[in-house]
């Protein structure tokens, strides 16, 4: 089944209330239990033209659709369809709040990669923080900057590492499971980002730590993505950053 599979198969229906593509981030809201939830997930978007096909063919309706109907977009062969998809997965799954310790993700690498060798999957802004605490970084990009590697060098890097961080955009390129993959027992691996659903079958999967983010404002958060909000905003908008660890 796969581990898109495994969350779909946690995930309880809701009823879908916005849907918004943002130029960064696209949001989903529910409401399951009479409880009304927003979750995030990066908008991935590929080149078209406009006579091509939609890139989401309910475009204008999606309001219509059940929360597992949009969750169900995470399987989809359109990079834009996944991005719903995993939105209305995060903003579906159940919160617990026994279960996070609030925690950014810069600070949980810092913590757990002291003196390690860190490979970290994605450019993240924390970059010089990690350089001045961990013992080495190494950072995977698919488009790398001077003293990056390529995202195809995972190969090479990550059975080495200490530690393995890994955006939660890897779950939109489909990338993920293969990069979880390469992670030996020996590795601590992190899943971080917006996009990382905060679900304990993600531990079934070889992930050690999840942070992830908890839509607290849900207006003002839905209306920053509208307007184009890079996640910055996003956050001081009304988004907690928050840990989940395996028990």
């Amino acid at each position: 089944m796969g581990l898109i599979g495994d969350l779909l198969s946690t995930l309880p229906e809701g009823e879908v209330s916005d849907v918004v593509i943002g130029l960064h981030w696209t949001a989903v809201v529910t409401s399951t239990g009479g409880c009304r939830k927003c979750g995030l997930a990066s908008t991935l978007v590929s080149n078209h033209e406009h006579q091509d096909r939609p890139d989401v063919p309910d475009a204008g309706h999606l309001e219509k659709s059940s929360g597992l109907f949009l969750a169900e977009y995470a399987r989809s062969d359109s990079p834009l369809m996944r991005s719903i998809g995993v939105a209305a997965i995060n903003s579906l799954l159940p919160i617990n709040e026994q279960s996070f310790i609030e925690q950014n993700a810069g600070q949980a690498i810092v913590n757990f990669g002291a003196g390690k060798h860190v490979v970290l999957v994605g450019r993240f802004p924390f970059i010089p923080e990690l350089i001045a605490h961990v013992g080495k970084l190494t950072v995977l990009e698919e488009n790398p900057l001077p003293g990056e590697l390529p995202a195809d060098s995972a190969h090479e890097v990550i059975p080495d590492a200490d530690v393995v961080a890994i955006t939660g955009m890897t779950l939109l390129n489909r990338t993920l499971e293969r990069l979880l993959s390469l992670c030996t027992d020996r590795s601590f691996v992190i899943l971080l980002g917006p996009s990382a659903p905060l679900s304990p079958v993600l531990f079934d999967h070889n992930v050690d730590l999840i942070c992830g983010s908890i839509v607290d404002d849900i207006s003002p958060v839905v209306r920053a993505v509208q307007q184009a909000a890079n996640f910055r905003q996003v956050h001081q908008a009304g988004v907690r950053l928050v840990s989940m660890s395996r028990q």
